[in-house]
Parts: structure tokens; C-alpha cells; sequence
């Protein structure tokens, strides 16, 4: 045997022949089982450290759970109030608001009865001071002539009392002009109504006395000086009766 080839077999099977380890095969699903349960039980240990932390530190997760629920319940509770309570106030918002408008109507109305009230007064008294001279002659007397703005630009509104004195047999029948002073654009000018097509709206006809209202219009930029009232008797052309209010 050559002594090369001996050296080699020395080498690999003798005394300084290389070390071998001898393994157990394991299948790779005993592995992966393996693998699954260490990672659970690290899981598991992880969890029970974290909930051991928190516990430790005062906070359990279960009374945090119980907290939340209560607090959840407090909000639908308190939604429910708030809704009632809302309602409530909307309920009396709308009551109120009806209660003020009643209230401004019966103002409205108190105000126009004391006016009334207050030109009866005025009638009253002016009748009882021509008592005494009521059988002197047929006079036709105007009496409380006032001009004052309307609600609308341009509109104005007027009022008087006419009384016939002396003998009254027959009902005094005629018309009434008004003769309006203004100015605009810097001229003065006068206006006399009424106007063509619209006298029908200032006949009277009375036999003892005639309360007179209405409204008249002029342009919005005019400015009323002065309103003067003519009284005139059917198929006349000569006034029974004059006045005159002055707004300037």
C-alpha cells in the first residue's frame, strides 16, 4: 500500500480523525407547533405582565370598562334632559312671543280707544259751549281741523268736526276741498283737492253734526307748509266755512 494513501486512511478514520455529532431528526410541523406554543406562552406572560403593571399602577381594565359605561349611560341621560329642557324653552319662547304680540295688539287698541275717548271728550265739550247760541242763525262751524303724516312717504292725514247751528229742518248737504300748500324743487306750489274723478270721496251730508277723516297723497320729496279746508254748500260756489292748519 502506497504510504500516501495509508496517511490519508489514518487521517480520517484514526484518533485525529474529525469529530461527528450525531442529531435527532425532528418532522418541521412538530417544529411550527413548537414555535406557535412558545409565542403564546410569551403572549400570554406579556399580558399578564402588562395587566399586572396596570393593576399595580391603580388601573384595572374591567373598572375602566364599568366607568365608560356608567359615563355613557350619564350622556344619554343628560342628551334626553337637554332635548326635554330645550323643547321646553322653545315652547316657552313661542308662548311668549304670542303674549307679546297679544299685548302690542291690546296696546294698539287701548291707545286707539283713549283716542277716541279723548275726541268724544272734545265733542262733548264743544257742544256744550254752543248750547246757549244754537238758535242764533244757521251757521256751519268747523271745529279740531288737524293735518298729521301718515305711516307711508307722501301721505298725509286730516280730521275735523263740523257742526250746522241754528235751525236744523234739513240735512246740510255740500262737498269739502282742501287747498294744500307745499314745496319741492324749491317752488312753492298748491295742490287742491280733489282731484278730477275723485270729489265723490269728499261729499258730506249731515243735519246735526259730521265727524270728517280721510287721506291724501303728495310726492314724497314735497314738503307740506300749510292745509287749508273749504266747506261748501251744494250749488254754491262761495265757501260756508274756512280754516286753515299751518305743519311748517
Amino acid at each position: 500500500m502506497p504510504p500516501k494513501l495509508l496517511k490519508k486512511i489514518r487521517q480520517r478514520f484514526g484518533i485525529s480523525a474529525p469529530r461527528m455529532t450525531v442529531k435527532t431528526h425532528v418532522a418541521w410541523y412538530w417544529r411550527i407547533l413548537g414555535l406557535i406554543a412558545v409565542l403564546s406562552c410569551s403572549f400570554a406572560l406579556a399580558a399578564w405582565i402588562y395587566d399586572a403593571g396596570r393593576r399595580f399602577a391603580g388601573f384595572d381594565r374591567s373598572e375602566a370598562e364599568q366607568a365608560l359605561s356608567q359615563l355613557r349611560e350619564s350622556a344619554g341621560r343628560l342628551a334626553q334632559e337637554t332635548a326635554g329642557l330645550r323643547a321646553s324653552v322653545n315652547a316657552s319662547e313661542s308662548k311668549l312671543q304670542i303674549e307679546r304680540a297679544a299685548q302690542a295688539q291690546l296696546g294698539r287698541q287701548v291707545k286707539v280707544l283713549e283716542d277716541e275717548n279723548a275726541r268724544l271728550k272734545e265733542d262733548l265739550a264743544f257742544f256744550e259751549n254752543l248750547i246757549p247760541s244754537e238758535h242764533r242763525d244757521n251757521t256751519l262751524l268747523i271745529n279740531r281741523f288737524r293735518v298729521e303724516p301718515g305711516a307711508l312717504p307722501g301721505e298725509f292725514r286730516y280730521r275735523l268736526l263740523l257742526l250746522q247751528g241754528g235751525r236744523r229742518d234739513q240735512p246740510f248737504q255740500g262737498n269739502l276741498q282742501l287747498l294744500v300748500t307745499l314745496q319741492q324743487d324749491a317752488k312753492d306750489a298748491i295742490i287742491t283737492l280733489p282731484e278730477d274723478g275723485a270729489g265723490q270721496a269728499y261729499k258730506i251730508s249731515f243735519k246735526y253734526f259730521q265727524r270728517v277723516e280721510g287721506t291724501f297723497r303728495v310726492a314724497p320729496s314735497a314738503r307740506v307748509k300749510m292745509v287749508q279746508v273749504r266747506i261748501f254748500e251744494s250749488g254754491s260756489t262761495q265757501a260756508r266755512a274756512t280754516q286753515s292748519f299751518n305743519l311748517s
